[in-house]
């Protein structure tokens, strides 16, 4: 259905019944995809979502003649994942325990030391320099991107990158020179 119609909607991507139409053809296998990548269904439905959310942003750089529409939806749906794993894997392990506590897979832990390691990462993020401290929790612990950040600092997006590296590597050593990172 969606093959046949691809050349005449070609920009369907940028209208709603376009994106209703994609999402009801490809949503369910990308979310298989996503879900096999990732190993977290939450996680893969966030990604399908921004897929979508993606290809209706850029819909004008759609052009069937380079592939179809199901080639298109799946390379932006690589792109999402590989976000999404460098940003499961960049949180600090205290970060990922707290997130892990409010969804309930660490309900098991004692409460005090959930406790405990939000306040010794608070301390560690108080130790940061602004700029840093700014960046990492904007991007690790409210989910914005860098790019959005950028625009609103006003500065360019590899200098928010940039100081979200340095701030994180500074995290971990301060983390680590405290021995409040597990072995």
């Amino acid at each position: 259905m969606w093959r046949a119609r691809r050349k005449a909607e070609g920009a369907a991507f940028g209208s709603e019944k376009g994106v209703r139409a994609a999402y009801a053809e490809f949503g369910g296998e990308l979310l298989g995809f996503a879900h096999n990548a990732l190993g977290d269904h939450q996680l893969a439905e966030e990604v399908v979502q921004e897929v979508f959310l993606r290809a209706w942003r850029a819909s004008d750089s759609f052009d069937s003649s380079r592939g179809t529409p199901r080639t298109w939806l799946y390379a932006i749906a690589r792109n999402v994942i590989v976000d999404a794993r460098r940003r499961r894997e960049a949180r600090p392990p205290a970060a990922r325990a707290e997130e892990a506590g409010r969804e309930g897979a660490g309900a098991d832990a004692d409460p005090y030391d959930r406790l405990l390691a939000r306040i010794e990462l608070r301390e560690a993020l108080d130790r940061l320099r602004p700029e840093h401290r700014e960046v990492v929790i904007e991007v690790y612990f409210l989910g914005r991107s860098c790019a959005d950040l950028a625009g609103e600092l006003g500065i360019p997006a590899s200098s928010a990158r940039s100081r979200l590296y340095h701030g994180i590597r500074a995290l971990r050593g301060i983390l680590d020179e405290n021995g409040w990172l597990a072995p």
